[in-house]
C-alpha cells in the first residue's frame, strides 16, 4: 500500500491518501504482472472535514528511459600552440524514451449540475478501480546504470486553489522466458589456446576447453561447468569462472555499455606441465533481472566466462552466452544425467595424447622368476675335451632352450580422429599355444 501524508486544503484537510492493490504480493515482490493481466485495487481517502474536489483520477504508465552525458571531447587548436585540450564541463546529453503503457481513469462521479466541484464529507472513502494491461508483450521491469524500465499506478487528487496531491505505487512487470525452448536447451562448447611469453621467449601454450549443458537457466539454479585445462607453460595458473551481466543503452545513435560480475567461482592452482578437469563444477545464479532482449533502447544480456589467470600475461578467456529466464525447465534432471554422460564421452578426446614411442613389452627377466629359472635349468655335465670329442659344429652342442616361452605380444593399432594411429602392445592369452612359428596370433 502506498500512502501520502496529510494535506491542508480549503474547507477541510486530507488525513490519508493511499493506493492499495488487491494482489499486493505481486507488487514489487513475487511473480509480477504480465501482458493481458488485470490490475485491481482501490484508492483510500480519509478526510478530517468536508472537502471540495475537482476530481480524482487514476493514471497507469510504463516507459523505458535512457539518459547519460558523454565525456568531454578534445577540441583541436584550443590550447597553447594549437595543442588539443578537453573542453570544460560535461559532454553532450544523450536521452531516449519508449512508452509501453498509458491509461487514465476518473474515479469521481460528475458534480451536480451547475456546480464545478464535488464536496466529500469527512470520514473514510474508498474508490475501487480496475484496468487491463495491453495484450502486446511488455518489457520486464528493470533499473540499471544509465536507464530504467518502470511501470506505476498513480492516484491524483485535484482540489480547487490547492496544488494537486498524488500517491503512486510501482508495478512489477515480467516478460516470461521459458528456458525449455529448444533454442535454450542446446549445449554450448568453446575452446581456445594461448602461447605464454613474447617474441622468442615463449614458455609454452595454455589450452582451455569448456562446455555447459544448456543455454537457458533461471535464478537460483546451479550451472554445471565442464572444462579441461592443460598448462604447458612454465607458470602457475589459476582457472576461474564467472557470470557477467552486460547492460547496453542506445540513444541518439550512440551506445553506452555497462558490464558487471554477478557471481564467480575459483578452481585449484595448476602447476607447469599439469592438467585439470572440471567435471560439473557448479556456479549458482544469484537473484538477478531476467534477460531483456525485446527493448529497442535497453538490453540486458548474460554470459558465462571460463578464464585462466596467468601471471605476467593477459588472461585466457572463453565466453559462452546465457539467457536468464523466468520459467524453469521441468524434467531436466533426467536429461541432465544423460547429457552429463554424453559430455564425458564427448570430452574424452581431450584426455588423449599421442605417445612419443609405443610402450614396449616387459623385460624377460621380469616375467620369469628365479625359482622358475632354477627349476628348468638342468645339471651341467662335466666338461669335455673339445679337441678330442668335437666332431661337429659347436652350435650342435648347445643345450636345448628349456625356459618357459615369454608372453606373446602383438601390436594393436587404434585409429582415432584425424586418421592418427595409436600403437600399443597387447598381451595375449598365455594358454594359447600357436601351431607353428609363422602363425602366432
Amino acid at each position: 500500500m502506498a500512502a501520502a501524508g496529510p494535506g491542508l486544503g480549503a474547507g477541510g484537510a486530507v488525513k490519508t491518501l493511499a493506493l492499495v492493490l488487491e494482489d499486493e504480493a505481486r507488487r514489487g515482490g513475487g511473480g509480477g504482472y504480465c501482458s493481458g493481466d488485470t490490475v485491481s485495487g482501490q484508492v483510500l481517502l480519509e478526510l478530517a472535514g468536508p472537502l471540495p474536489l475537482r476530481g480524482l483520477r487514476l493514471e497507469a504508465a510504463g516507459r523505458a528511459r535512457v539518459a547519460w552525458s558523454e565525456s568531454p571531447g578534445a577540441v583541436s587548436g584550443a590550447g597553447t600552440w594549437g595543442v588539443a585540450v578537453r573542453a570544460p564541463g560535461p559532454g553532450p546529453r544523450r536521452e531516449a524514451e519508449v512508452r509501453y503503457l498509458d491509461i487514465r481513469q476518473s474515479l469521481l462521479r460528475d458534480p451536480p449540475e451547475g456546480e464545478e466541484n464535488l464536496v466529500l464529507l469527512d470520514g473514510r472513502h474508498e474508490f475501487p478501480f480496475s484496468f487491463q494491461l495491453p495484450q502486446e508483450p511488455l518489457v520486464t521491469s528493470f533499473t540499471g546504470k544509465y536507464g530504467s524500465i518502470q511501470y506505476f499506478v498513480k492516484a491524483v487528487l485535484e482540489r480547487p486553489a490547492v496544488p494537486d496531491q498524488s500517491v503512486q505505487t510501482e508495478l512489477q512487470v515480467i516478460s516470461h522466458i521459458d528456458v525449455s525452448s529448444p533454442a535454450l536447451l542446446t549445449p554450448v562448447l568453446r575452446s581456445q589456446e594461448k602461447m605464454v611469453g613474447c617474441w622468442f621467449f615463449t614458455s609454452g601454450p595454455v589450452s582451455l576447453s569448456a562446455k555447459i549443458e544448456r543455454k537457458g537457466y533461471c535464478n537460483g539454479e546451479a550451472i554445471p561447468i565442464y572444462a579441461e585445462i592443460e598448462n604447458c607453460s612454465s607458470r602457475l595458473i589459476v582457472p576461474k569462472a564467472a557470470i557477467f551481466q552486460t547492460q547496453t543503452y542506445l540513444a541518439s545513435g550512440k551506445t553506452k555499455t555497462f558490464r558487471q560480475m554477478v557471481a564467480n567461482v575459483r578452481g585449484n592452482h595448476i602447476a607447469s606441465g599439469s592438467t585439470d578437469t572440471w567435471n560439473g563444477k557448479t556456479l549458482k545464479i544469484p537473484p538477478v533481472s531476467p534477460s531483456i532482449l525485446d527493448c529497442c533502447i535497453i538490453r540486458v544480456e548474460y554470459s558465462l566466462a571460463v578464464y585462466i589467470h596467468i601471471p605476467g600475461a593477459k588472461k585466457l578467456m572463453i565466453e559462452m552466452p546465457l539467457v536468464i529466464g523466468t520459467i524453469p525447465c521441468i524434467g531436466f534432471s533426467s536429461r541432465n544425467s544423460s547429457i552429463t554422460s554424453q559430455f564425458s564421452m564427448d570430452m574424452s578426446w581431450l584426455a588423449l595424447t599421442m605417445p612419443e614411442h609405443p610402450e614396449a613389452p616387459p623385460n624377460y627377466a621380469d616375467v620369469v622368476s628365479e625359482e622358475e629359472f632354477s627349476r628348468h635349468v638342468p645339471a651341467y655335465p662335466p666338461p669335455i675335451d673339445c679337441e678330442e670329442q668335437l666332431c661337429c659344429p659347436v652350435f650342435a652342442y648347445i643345450q636345448e632352450f628349456r625356459f618357459q616361452p615369454p608372453p606373446l605380444y602383438s601390436e594393436v593399432r587404434k585409429q582415432i580422429a584425424g586418421g592418427v594411429f595409436i600403437v600399443r602392445w597387447q598381451k595375449k592369452n598365455p594358454k594359447h599355444k600357436p601351431k607353428c612359428r609363422n602363425c602366432r596370433q
